[in-house]
């Protein structure tokens, strides 16, 4: 038996009056969705511990049954291992958005969605200016880039760029937890008011707004760790001997290398509305040929949480379910698929991105798992609500890949 997880980023959410009061996953035209659930087995999965921001990077390695407790580091080292930078085992990693601050406001975390070569001539441009053997800017993806500090102490409350759209960024710069801390607080910090003299008079930034784009204006460095310690699956699941990772988002690709999978990038998957999400169905059936187990990962929804642009959303969901699902589906179960016969799918987000509150929260998300010949329970409809009546009911830590990965082999 094979494994496929399908995860939708911040698909969950909450009653929207606009729909109603239906949440958009109740809303929306999913039958693929619902044929899942109509005939699979389903629950809630709690995928942030108490006492952890909901972050996907929490959210994700715990679907893969990692424990928070023994691996969170924080985005940064996850960006790290998705672009290639080996840490030692001094060094801070963090997170670095390009935002964009409009007098005392974070306008937004992404600049408008930023180009990711427009983003590696703005960290260039901070690496030659503000670079040293200490301190190292790295491009990653679109407004996503990486800062490591030698000898950086990870003990730092950082408020995620994504969290204060439209809030005055000035209450929520980052500040040690302890005395030990103290000097990498300051470094940062000037790191990000040097950051800002220099974006605002870069050409780049200048074109942008002559074109009525939002300036990439300054660093917001958040998410700092250590490189973490995982067990790769393949070693807490021997039926998986070979894995992959299909995601356009550098933390996700990190936690798919430190979990011991490959990473496969499909052309066209931008991790925003306008993804290939036909490339990326196309890649995991690909994928399934030569792998015993596929996460699948898709951002768009989460994005256009964050935006609170409900129809946007909306249309993520229902392209995850026509576009994606559906030729997989097809694919799957088809009388001719043959090497992919015996392919179990769980469908679920990793957290709620609700677009009233324009961030992410940590209830639980519905689940669904499905495979031939598996029991149904009686939920007939994949969402929130339904999710609730299903056999699993709730779980959390490692009981939902446990019970994924249980399955006839």
């Amino acid at each position: 038996m094979k494994h496929l997880i399908i995860l939708g980023d911040g698909m969950a959410d909450w009653p929207c009056e606009e729909l109603g009061g239906k949440t958009l996953l109740q809303y929306a035209d999913t039958p693929h969705f619902d044929w899942l659930a109509k005939h699979g087995r389903n629950g809630l999965l709690k995928t942030i511990p108490d006492g952890f921001h909901p972050g996907s990077e929490v959210a994700n390695s715990s679907i893969l049954g990692y424990d928070q407790h023994i691996v969170y580091e924080g985005r940064g080292p996850l960006e790290a291992a998705s672009i290639g930078v080996e840490l030692s085992d001094d060094d801070l990693a963090l997170r670095c958005n390009l935002v964009c601050l409009e007098g005392d406001l974070l306008k937004n975390h992404s600049c408008g969605r930023l180009e990711t070569e427009e983003g590696d001539v703005l960290i260039r441009f901070l690496q030659e200016k503000l670079g040293s053997e200490r301190i190292h800017f790295y491009t990653g993806v679109q407004y996503r880039h990486l800062l490591v500090i030698k000898g950086g102490n990870k003990h730092l409350h950082c408020t995620p760029p994504h969290d204060i759209p439209l809030k005055p960024w000035r209450e929520y710069m980052l500040r040690a937890e302890c005395p030990e801390a103290e000097e990498t607080a300051k470094l940062l910090t000037d790191l990000i008011l040097q950051s800002q003299k220099l974006l605002a008079q870069h050409p780049l930034n200048i074109e942008r707004q002559k074109r009525g784009l939002d300036p990439a204006n300054s660093i917001w460095p958040w998410g700092g760790g250590y490189r973490p310690k995982m067990v790769p699956l393949t070693v807490t699941y021997p039926q998986i001997r070979r894995g992959a990772v299909i995601t356009a988002v550098d933390l996700i690709r990190g936690i798919g290398r430190y979990a011991g999978l490959d990473v496969i990038h499909v052309p066209g998957a931008t991790g925003l509305w306008d993804t290939d999400f036909r490339g990326k169905a196309e890649a995991a059936i690909e994928a399934l040929r030569t792998n015993d187990f596929v996460y699948l990962h898709v951002e768009a929804s989460d994005e256009a949480g964050h935006d609170g642009d409900l129809h946007m959303k909306l249309g993520c969901i229902e392209h995850l379910d026509h576009l994606l699902l559906a030729p997989i589906m097809e694919t799957l179960f088809s009388p001719f698929n043959g090497e992919l016969e015996g392919v179990s799918i769980a469908l679920l987000p990793d957290h709620p991105t609700p677009i009233r509150l324009r961030t992410h929260t940590a209830e639980p998300i519905p689940f669904c798992i499905y495979y031939p010949g598996i029991e149904p329970d009686k939920v007939q409809t994949f969402d929130e609500v339904a999710a609730k009546e299903g056999v699993y009911g709730k779980l959390e830590g490692d009981a939902f890949i446990r019970e994924f990965m249980k399955l006839p082999s």
